[in-house]
């Protein structure tokens, strides 16, 4: 816990007096977005409304969906896997600030394979995925996976249908680790994928996957616990295979600066480091620099703030990754310099 519930009530209270403004009696905080944080916002929100009486309205629409319904401003924050670029940020007049770090892995539907068991590299998985490699039994598989029974079945790729944070990461990655994939394919939200079938949702692909045998999919670790998903080990940077954990998707974030990023723009994939996992990434929020309804801006502020405070346990139990100290920092000195109401900043500077 960083700071104490009494600190944090405390700077709201400080916030309050700033803006003059009632936000104690805003009763719901409306945001939508991202699904690769849902559960971690799921869980705070709960704990929130049991010390605060307010409500968290979060739809997990994807990225692509948080970003439209933020610029559109029918939300009082947007949410995104994605980041936006300075430019892309000014354009609009938004902030964005990093919330919660965590992984995108693998999963699979291959019966006898166990979870971690199955190990593959960047250029396999990408060969995977552009319909190259089509069976279980390939031979860049068996060479990565020796004395494992794989069976000689069709291998059916499951990704994203929607505008996703989720696939971004994940084809950040591919676009890392494959020049192939990178001219052909790209790195964006939304792709032409070569091959497959497309599920909704981290909920959608999981589900998908799930259902179909021989098949390979990619979600957010909570995700892949909470459905008891078969997931794979990825060889990464440093040529080590590495399981999709906490410790391992911190261990990728060690040397990310967010301090001279740019509008908090920072990518974590195929990072180096022993442990590192290759598909990690930070979840986003994105807000109005000029509150239209400073209330609720400020109440959503108060949010982010407990969670920062208070929600690092929650979020450790579903495996993210917390945001550090400094970050925290950082980020909140943000707020109060670029978040402001009609009557100035929403949040006190410190």
């Amino acid at each position: 816990m960083r700071i104490t519930f009494n600190k944090a009530l405390l700077t709201g209270l400080a916030a309050l007096a700033i803006c003059g403004s009632a936000s104690a009696a805003v009763s719901q905080i409306n945001g939508a977005g991202a699904t690769f944080p849902y559960p971690a916002y799921s869980k705070w929100a709960s704990a929130y409304k049991d010390k605060t009486g307010v409500k968290l309205n979060y739809q997990a629409i994807g990225s692509g969906g948080g970003i439209k319904q933020i610029e559109a401003r029918t939300v009082d924050f947007g949410a995104s896997d994605a980041p936006l670029k300075a430019k892309e940020l000014d354009k609009h007049g938004l902030m964005q600030f990093p919330m919660v770090m965590g992984g995108v892995v693998p999963v699979v539907n291959v019966k006898g394979i166990e979870p971690g068991k199955l190990k593959l590299d960047g250029p396999t998985f990408a060969k995977i995925y552009m319909g190259e490699i089509t069976s279980w039994n390939d031979p860049a598989i068996q060479k990565l996976n020796p004395g494992m029974d794989l069976p000689d079945s069709k291998i059916t790729v499951v990704h994203r249908s929607d505008g996703s944070g989720t696939t971004w990461i994940f084809t950040s990655y591919l676009s890392k680790i494959s020049d192939q994939w990178k001219s052909k394919v790209g790195h964006a939200k939304a792709v032409a994928w070569p091959v497959g079938v497309g599920g909704k949702g981290n909920q959608g692909v999981a589900s998908y996957v799930g259902r179909i045998k021989n098949s390979i999919g990619y979600v957010e670790y909570a995700y892949a616990l909470q459905n008891h998903m078969t997931y794979v080990s990825l060889k990464n940077k440093d040529g080590n295979f590495v399981q999709p954990t906490s410790e391992n998707f911190q261990a990728a974030a060690a040397n990310a600066d967010w301090k001279n990023a740019p509008g908090f723009y920072e990518v974590l994939t195929d990072q180096p480091g022993a442990k590192s996992w290759p598909i990690t990434g930070a979840s986003f929020i994105l807000m109005y620099k000029d509150a239209k309804n400073p209330e609720a801006a400020q109440a959503a502020l108060k949010f982010f703030d407990w969670s920062y405070a208070n929600g690092d346990k929650m979020a450790e139990d579903l495996d993210y990754v917390p945001m550090p100290d400094n970050v925290v920092e950082l980020v909140e000195k943000t707020w109060s310099q670029e978040i402001k109401g009609k009557n100035g900043p929403l949040w006190p500077a410190k």
